[in-house]
């Protein structure tokens, strides 16, 4: 049984990246032999998840149909927590997506509210897949946290202030589905692997800064994630021993120098000491409504405050990264999240420095 469902995996994986294939064709790139192949291929016609396409006409042998996955062979649901918002998609089995929901919040709201808030969002999204006449085939959920990965259970998570929840427990119980539990930044890595900039990039690094700083390493294609499933908390690196308090207990974790937070609190002090910057006006005098939208805005038109407190995030991003360069030897680096957004004016800057 373990044996045909990786074969059944291995063939999927096939038609996911490769687009179509015959059943001739799968067998010469899986290696296994032709009766295995149309077995696990006519299964998968049967469950509607492979569709067969136009008639193949190979200059020697039989012709064939080509496979290739059917999007409406099932449907995905894809939900983040993370500390000021819930995230939810809807994808149809080729991961196009659907649907897309994000409601802001925040962590007073406290623990049980917000897991039944993002409860409703995934009721919502299940509901889009029945309109569609499309299967729930499982739910994704990511959370800003060190997670178990052997029972799904989120252990802590600092910036939300959550300690000790049976994610898993809890959606499993609730949706009649599979249910699979990560860490956010985790999730993220895989997904820039699958879908994104580093797909067919086996050795990579993701990191991802918002109120937080996340990171997810993938090591020979295969997530790295330590004993537990608690590796890759790179924002808790320290960088100061004697630094600003981090949200998880700690003093100077690398998050506490990069990221939409600190850029923030760096313009605030700067506008204080008496700078000149259009930043002031954007925020309506307010020296605490301002915003990284703003400091961006204000950057897109050459506002050295803005600039420069994107720059030296820039620094203390390039050093972290330089560190995490010589310990793993990537491929590539992704910046995600907030960070992205940030990229025309630090990439430069983390680049020079790494």
């Amino acid at each position: 049984m373990w044996v045909r469902k990786m074969n059944r995996s291995l063939i999927l994986e096939k038609l996911r990246t490769g687009s179509t294939y015959s059943r001739s064709g799968l067998a010469v790139e899986t290696g296994l032999n032709a009766s295995t192949v149309s077995n696990i291929i006519n299964d998968l016609l049967t469950e509607n998840l492979v569709i067969e396409t136009e008639l193949q006409q190979p200059e020697v042998g039989r012709p064939g149909r080509l496979l290739e996955l059917n999007p409406r062979g099932g449907c995905a649901i894809g939900v983040e927590i993370n500390v000021d918002y819930l995230l939810a998609i809807a994808t149809d089995f080729t991961a196009n997506i659907l649907w897309r929901k994000r409601v802001p919040i925040s962590p007073g709201e406290g623990q049980e509210k917000i897991l039944k808030e993002l409860e409703s969002i995934i009721i919502e999204g299940l509901n889009v897949a029945e309109v569609a006449v499309l299967n729930p085939l499982g739910l994704g959920i990511g959370v800003p946290g060190l997670v178990d990965y052997r029972d799904g259970r989120l252990r802590v998570a600092p910036n939300l202030e959550w300690i000790d929840v049976p994610i898993l427990d809890i959606f499993r119980k609730r949706f009649d589905m599979p249910v699979f539990v990560e860490n956010e930044a985790n999730a993220a890595a895989l997904g820039e692997y699958y879908f994104g900039a580093a797909r067919g990039v086996d050795n990579f690094i993701f990191l991802s800064a918002g109120y937080g700083l996340g990171g997810g390493i993938l090591l020979d294609g295969k997530l790295f994630r330590g004993s537990y499933g608690y590796a890759n908390e790179v924002g808790h690196v320290t960088f100061d021993a004697g630094g600003e308090i981090c949200g998880c207990g700690k003093r100077g974790c690398w998050e506490t120098f990069v990221g939409p937070r600190v850029v923030e609190r760096r313009v605030r002090r700067i506008l204080r000491a008496g700078a000149d910057s259009v930043i002031r006006t954007m925020a309506g005098g307010e020296l605490e409504q301002i915003t990284f939208e703003i400091v961006l805005k204000a950057a897109s038109e050459g506002d050295e405050v803005a600039l420069s407190a994107l720059h030296e995030i820039g620094r203390y991003l390039g050093i972290g990264t330089a560190n995490l360069i010589n310990i793993f030897n990537p491929e590539m680096i992704v910046l995600g999240g907030a960070l992205n957004l940030a990229s025309p004016f630090i990439l430069s800057v983390v680049e020079e420095t790494v």
